[in-house]
């Protein structure tokens, strides 16, 4: 069992800067304070009852056109934020103006299948294997002139991230992950789990259907605010915040490539054979040399490895917080401030 979030002498640095970061913040953001809420249901520069990550950016990057947002000063370590399924990039909207106001450049990219990021030609497959995903980041890196990065992510974020500092450790300064090591195999998925395993999977079944795919399609809304309530029983989010991220699954692409992601998992679906390299690596579980700092939220209701399961994956500096308080899956969301810590703390090793 984890113990309970705590920052350790060695984290004064990173809490400190934290803590001048969120004063920082207070001051430029007055719209914090004009209507009592938390900071997580302002706008940001003070326009409208629920804040955005805006203005948004877009580069070619890859086999796609890839929309982000982009907050700090431009000469300030880079720290490339990934969000998972079924989130988008507001799973951030409060981590990246702390990021910001403590002097690193953030960058918080819409993956595939979501938002306003869109694939260059109408030919490529609408893959969501998990080396394809893992390219398209390394990609936007190289478009933007990124030689390295701290990296820092939730569920297939965390597992982007994960493949990003194993595959490619000269490209990943350090890492944050939610809910630790997160690489995995087809070969791996054949293996059965006890029912009870089985069943936190019911959607990963589901999407292996025709009938999955065409419920997703026609209520990809309802489906994916279901998720969000069964992954974080104790998160009280309100319809506009769940609103402003289920937007970004209105892609056109976005119910291909998640169909994908879950059927390649289970062996029923091909990947790209441009990728079969890194997913014969990728099938060997690489430990990961970088820095990094696993979280996992106490009451996470998605299916999730316990650390002690991966805590051998990390050979070099390695640390795991678990944040209390009834925090879920959407960690970065649910307790930003103890995220942004924790990239915070792992940026500067």
């Amino acid at each position: 069992m984890s113990a309970p979030l705590q920052l350790p002498r060695r984290s004064f640095l990173g809490t400190a800067a934290l803590g001048v970061a969120a004063a920082q913040l207070g001051m430029a953001l007055p719209a914090f304070a004009q209507s009592g809420g938390s900071p997580g249901s302002q706008n940001v520069q003070g326009t409208g009852p629920l804040r955005r990550l805006e203005p948004l950016k877009s580069i070619n990057a890859g086999v796609l056109n890839v929309s982000y947002y982009e907050a700090g000063p431009a000469n300030g370590a880079p720290v490339i934020l990934l969000h998972g399924w079924p989130y988008d990039i507001h799973m951030f909207v409060d981590v990246a103006p702390l990021l910001a106001a403590a002097g690193f450049r953030v960058i918080v990219p819409y993956l595939r299948g979501y938002g306003a990021t869109r694939f260059l030609s109408a030919d490529t497959p609408r893959n969501g294997q998990q080396a394809a995903v893992a390219v398209d980041m390394l990609s936007l890196m190289d478009a933007l002139k990124i030689k390295t990065a701290t990296v820092a992510g939730c569920d297939w974020g965390a597992r982007t991230a994960c493949i990003m500092a194993a595959l490619w450790p000269e490209r990943v300064k350090a890492l944050v992950s939610v809910s630790g090591y997160l690489i995995g195999s087809q070969e791996a998925g054949k293996a059965p789990l006890p029912p009870a395993a089985e069943l936190q999977w019911w959607y990963q079944y589901y999407f292996a259907t025709e009938r999955g795919r065409a419920g997703y399609e026609k209520n990809r809304h309802d489906f994916a605010k279901l998720i969000w309530q069964i992954a974080s029983p104790k998160w009280a989010f309100d319809d506009a915040t769940f609103d402003r991220s289920a937007s970004a699954f209105d892609n056109p692409d976005h119910v291909a490539v998640v169909v994908h992601n879950y059927r390649w998992r289970l062996g029923l679906a091909e990947g790209e054979a441009k990728y079969l390299e890194l997913e014969a690596r990728l099938a060997q579980a690489p430990v990961i040399t970088v820095p990094t700092i696993t979280m996992e939220g106490d009451s996470n209701g998605a299916p999730h490895p316990p650390p002690a399961a991966y805590a051998k994956k990390f050979s070099g500096f390695y640390e795991h917080r678990t944040a209390s308080g009834g925090i879920g899956h959407n960690l970065p969301q649910e307790a930003p401030q103890a995220f942004a810590s924790a990239v915070i703390d792992v940026a500067r090793r």
